[in-house]
């Protein structure tokens, strides 16, 4: 199945509220390779500043951003909630684009994928190669900043290349669920490729990875023990890489004291999980 976790646990990185009204904050993810690995393809120098100062920037503003409409929420100040959209929007799919970009990116990566993805692939563009020249003029032909992406369609069961402006996240846009993504940003290249789009797109090839989605299945299991000694069971279904998955936020919409017993099993494989937190929200927090 190549819907990916989004398809089935609404993926989240935004934060909850809880009951003492505590706002998880976001945080730069780790790169799973130091920044020096890409090269030549990406300089050490692009990479960190893309992850240290550009990504970092996104995480901060939006931390910001959040904090100023979690305190709207609370006054109940919808023309400020509304005004802060844009904000939310830019620096939030800041963000959540690359997250996933770096997940996409690995000094081994290159060539084609294997097994039903790149069936998928042949089935939707024809051939590896006819996807690989899609993909790369979608995003060469982005005006201005933005991203070109190859997204999986849940309703109609296939994959589609799309392109978005800006920091416009691509799930939230399009609704395509986001299986590679390539940052057309200038602070992406310019560096090393300066104006030359083209090159960095011919580069950026030999390092690019399109996860399997069959190898990145792991459950989270949620057992809920009432005093009625009623058994609520949530599964949740993790197909993304480990970086991607930044936290899995299940929320308890009970009273505290009716949660006797709270028992979170993470199945095999346990590092795709880096974080699980659990809320359990008051009544009077709740709103409809």
């Amino acid at each position: 199945m190549l819907c990916r976790a989004a398809c089935s646990t609404g993926r989240r990185l935004g934060p909850v509220a809880g009951a003492a009204g505590s706002r998880h904050k976001h945080s730069l993810p780790d790169l799973p390779y130091d920044y020096g690995a890409l090269e030549p393809h990406i300089n050490a120098q692009i990479m960190q500043l893309h992850h240290s100062k550009h990504h970092a920037a996104y995480v901060n503003n939006l931390n910001a951003t959040e904090e100023k409409y979690h305190e709207a929420l609370a006054k109940g100040d919808v023309t400020t909630q509304v005004a802060l959209q844009p904000a939310l929007k830019f620096n939030g799919g800041g963000h959540i684009n690359h997250t996933i970009f770096w997940t996409n990116l690995s000094p081994k990566g290159g060539g084609e994928p294997k097994g039903e993805l790149l069936e998928a692939i042949k089935r939707d563009f024809g051939s590896f190669e006819k996807f690989k020249d899609k993909l790369t003029a979608v995003s060469v032909g982005v005006q201005g900043s933005g991203w070109g992406w190859l997204g999986f369609n849940k309703e109609q069961g296939r994959l589609q290349i799309a392109a978005c402006s800006n920091q416009d996240p691509l799930q939230g846009t399009t609704g395509l669920i986001p299986l590679l993504g390539i940052d057309v940003w200038e602070h992406a290249y310019y560096l090393q490729y300066k104006n030359v789009r083209p090159d960095y797109l011919k580069a950026i090839w030999v390092v690019l990875v399109i996860m399997e989605p069959s190898l990145l299945v792991t459950q989270v299991v949620l057992m809920i023990m009432e005093p009625s000694l009623l058994v609520t069971q949530v599964v949740l279904v993790i197909m993304e890489p480990s970086l991607l998955v930044t936290q899995v936020v299940l929320v308890i919409m009970e009273p505290p004291l009716l949660v006797t017993q709270v028992v979170l099993v993470i199945m095999e494989p346990p590092l795709l999980v880096t974080q699980v937190v659990l809320v359990i929200m008051e009544p009077s927090l709740l709103v409809t």
